[in-house]
Formats: C-alpha cells, sequence, structure tokens
C-alpha cells in the first residue's frame, strides 16, 4: 500500500503519490509500430477525415502533441504511453485537430510518450515539475533518435508541437539542432502552447520573415483584452510570433486570415484578426458557427493551432519551398 498524499492547496484539487515513492511506467520501444501514434504507413482514420489519404513527401514532419493527462484523481506524475483510452483521445483530438495542419508539407511522424500530468505546472505539484518532464524527454529523445536512423533519410525536418509538446520540442531542439550540423536541415519548428525565451537557444534564431528557414516560432492565443492570471509568469517575455503574417505586424484584419479548423471539421476563412502583445496573441471572437457559445471564454490556448490551421498549413509548405531553393536549388 503506497502512502498517497491529497493536497488542497489549489483549485482543483489533485491527489498523486509521493514522487520519492512513484515508479513511472515502462518507456515505450520505438521499434514496435504501437509505440507511435502516427507515421506514414499508419495514418489513423481521424487524420485521414481531415487530410485523407497519404502520399509520401520529401520532408518530415516529428509532432510533440500536448497535456491530454488531466485525471485529478489520477495518483501517477506521468501517463502510460500504453493507454488506449488516452491514447484515442490524443489521436481524435490533438492528431486529428493540430498535427493535420503540417500534412501538406511532410510526413508525420508522431510517438506516444510519457507526458507529464498537468498538475505538475500548479503548485504544490511543481516542485515535481523537473523531475516528471525528464521523464517525458527521455521518451522523446528516444523517440527522434529511433526517427534519425531508421526513418528519416536525409530529409528536411518541421518540428511541430503545442503546449507541453512545445516544451519538449525546445529541449529537442537545444540538444539536436541548436549549433549543430542537423540545423542545416531544420526548415521551421512551430511551438505555440508555451513561453519560449528568446536566450533560451544559442544559434537557433527566431522567425521574423514568412519565409525564413532553421528557425522557429511560437506564440499563447487570448481573447483580446484579457489577461491570464499566470501572465507574468507563464506569458510576459516569451517570443509572440504572428501566426498569420508571419512577420512584425501587430495587428491584422480578418482579410489576412486564411482559416481555422473547426471541431466540424470544416475550414473558416477569415474568421480571426489578432493583435501581438508582449508573449500573448490577442484574438477576437472567431466569425464561426455558434460562436455565442464562446463569448465568455478567455483562454484560447487549446486552440493555439486551430485558429490558425490553415495560415500553418501554408506557411509550412511555403518556408519548405524555400528550404529546397536554398539547399538543393530547385
Amino acid at each position: 500500500f503506497l502512502l498517497v498524499i491529497i493536497l488542497n492547496a489549489c483549485k482543483p484539487m489533485y491527489r498523486a503519490i509521493p514522487f520519492d515513492k512513484y515508479i513511472p511506467s515502462k518507456g515505450p520501444n520505438y521499434s514496435h509500430p504501437e509505440s507511435w501514434a502516427v507515421k506514414p504507413d499508419k495514418y489513423p482514420d481521424a487524420l485521414k477525415k481531415i487530410i485523407g489519404e497519404n502520399k509520401n513527401k520529401n520532408c518530415d514532419v516529428f509532432f510533440i502533441y500536448p497535456t491530454a493527462f488531466l485525471d485529478r484523481k489520477d495518483l501517477r506524475w506521468n501517463a502510460d504511453p500504453s493507454d488506449k483510452l488516452l491514447n484515442e483521445s490524443i489521436v481524435k483530438g490533438s492528431i486529428k485537430y493540430q498535427a493535420s495542419a503540417f500534412a501538406r508539407a511532410g510526413n508525420i511522424y508522431v510517438p506516444f510518450y510519457r507526458q507529464s500530468h498537468y498538475k505538475v505546472f500548479v503548485s504544490p505539484y511543481n516542485k515535481y515539475y523537473k523531475n516528471s518532464i525528464e521523464i517525458a524527454y527521455s521518451d522523446v529523445r528516444e523517440a527522434f533518435k529511433y526517427y534519425l536512423e531508421n526513418f528519416n533519410n536525409g530529409k528536411p525536418i518541421i518540428i511541430a508541437s503545442h503546449s507541453q509538446g512545445s516544451i519538449l520540442s525546445a529541449m529537442l531542439l537545444k540538444e539536436f539542432f541548436d549549433d549543430k550540423p542537423l540545423q542545416k536541415k531544420l526548415v521551421v519548428a512551430y511551438l505555440p502552447g508555451a513561453k519560449i525565451l528568446e536566450n533560451y537557444f544559442i544559434k537557433l534564431k527566431k522567425s521574423n520573415k514568412s519565409e525564413q528557414i532553421g528557425c522557429y516560432v511560437s506564440w499563447n492565443t487570448y481573447k483580446k483584452g484579457s489577461y491570464p492570471k499566470k501572465y507574468k509568469e507563464w506569458f510576459k517575455g516569451g517570443i509572440t510570433s504572428n501566426p498569420i503574417t508571419w512577420d512584425d505586424k501587430i495587428k491584422t484584419d480578418f482579410k489576412d486570415h486564411k482559416g481555422l479548423l473547426n471541431v466540424d471539421g470544416k475550414v473558416y476563412p477569415n474568421s480571426v484578426k489578432i493583435t501581438v502583445k508582449d508573449g500573448l496573441v490577442w484574438s477576437n471572437l472567431p466569425r464561426i458557427p455558434k460562436r455565442i457559445f464562446l463569448v465568455f471564454k478567455k483562454d484560447y490556448h487549446r486552440a493555439d493551432i486551430n485558429l490558425f490551421w490553415k495560415d500553418i498549413q501554408i506557411n509550412a509548405v511555403n518556408r519548405l519551398k524555400r528550404w529546397e531553393k536554398t539547399h538543393i536549388g530547385r
């Protein structure tokens, strides 16, 4: 019988095993197909509903999904990568509505990993944040190494992610790309939903041009005129790219917006306009069906990619074309 801590220092309340008594699940074996949510020969039906059948491309997308391990009563600090219900929710959520934005540019690879439980981002559980994130990163690192050794075959790479996935992607970029030979293979890294500081990398630079390559972009979306409660801690000072024009413009209009992917599976163009703030992208209430249900919603974190789905799709393809012209003269 393990002693269970029930900490009630924040709402909602979470439960947790004392970390020094916690034994994580076994990490995935990435030589096994079931350790991948998506590979070019394993596109799930949820993804196909958005993008259709996969056609092999000359670029790869390595995508790291966001936090989906949210059960307040779950005692664990990291997910079990063989949890079928959790994995199904990842495929029907993040893979369908987020990873799909990058499918036109490249072959998608998405590893399952022992993601950190959401509680590591809130007090008092965040004192074990580093311990838990290291477990998650160890899986992402092994998956990427396996991908490089067995699947890449010298192709250019797009790194894409959201939220916890972007934290892990930044760590991956720092270890494998930043001031390393592999940086030449990097088309771009999309790191929305996390606070990325400009001095985090040595040579890897933020993008300020729509077709810039070997760089990264990042943003966090919130309703116009509102600030998150933890604005200074989680957002202020973070890199804030413009996910519509991909340059230094502070404001956009509806006509600039290429399209958001809604839960009905349809793309709605000219439905969002934004203002770039320090650490935030302020968005208006999206012009979509049933928008009345979003009137009181201020936090657009879950929609960081959905809101700009078509903009991302077009931008990823354009950056790849620039990479090809630069490196192989097409």
